[in-house]
């Protein structure tokens, strides 16, 4: 891992209360989609007792000429300086960090298990699956509480289109807020075995919130996956 000061492009908002923050990609700078980088405000104009660095998964792809990063929006010392920078203000970047990369045996198939902003990686490696033309058989289940909740879902709704091997099950858990694929709820047994037949064989990929987070590691004890085939990533509320 390294680190690099990099600038800052500018933001736009993504979901509800959940904005994209876009930086240049330093020279030098590569990583594996599903990755993430650690980010500091080298001057902020407030702080707080967490600090001026976070830790974000990347929403880019490694194809992707800038570096992305998504977060849900709340009342921080750290969010409001990142959402008031000025475009062109420097940052220190460091990494790449974590382990939740797409596997390289393309006979086993990838299951994603998303919540909310937990997309980020997944958004990442659905688009290098495209980029590069992989072969994996790649399950998105990606829940939200309603579409305006959900980063990049007409994104990824694209990439489905664009990739044969993508499947996207996206699900909305509150009232009247079914999705073009009609699942309605949190991801459950019955959802998951819907899609996959053989539930031995995936290699299961978390992200989300920490309660999800295990609600999904024991949906993959219950429903008979190997423990030694799943891979998480919780997402903090900073």
């Amino acid at each position: 891992m390294s680190k690099f000061t990099t600038k800052f492009i500018g933001t736009e908002l993504v979901a509800k209360d959940t904005n994209a923050f876009y930086f240049e990609k330093p020279q030098g700078f590569s990583f594996k989609a599903g990755q993430s980088m650690d980010v500091t405000l080298m001057h902020p104009n407030e702080t707080d007792a967490e600090g001026n660095s976070r830790s974000f998964s990347l929403a880019s792809s490694p194809e992707e000429d800038m570096l992305t990063i998504a977060t849900r929006m709340r009342d921080t010392a750290f969010k409001r300086t990142l959402r008031t920078l000025p475009k062109g203000t420097e940052v220190e970047i460091e990494g790449p960090f974590g382990s939740m990369t797409l596997h390289n045996d393309a006979s086993k198939p990838a299951v994603l298990l998303a919540g909310g902003i937990g997309i980020t990686p997944f958004f990442s490696m659905a688009k290098d699956a495209v980029a590069r033309n992989l072969p994996h058989k790649i399950f998105l289940f990606y829940s939200n509480r309603t579409q305006e909740d959900a980063p990049y879902l007409e994104e990824l709704q694209n990439l489905a289109k664009q990739n044969p091997n993508f499947t996207l099950i996206a699900t909305m858990t509150g009232p009247n807020n079914s999705t073009c694929q009609g699942e309605t709820g949190y991801i459950n047994a019955d959802m998951v075995k819907k899609f996959i037949t053989n539930v031995q064989s995936p290699i299961y990929y978390i992200a989300g919130p920490s309660a999800m987070a295990v609600a999904m590691q024991k949906l993959v004890a219950e429903i008979g996956g190997l423990e030694d085939n799943i891979r998480i990533e919780e997402f903090a509320g900073y």
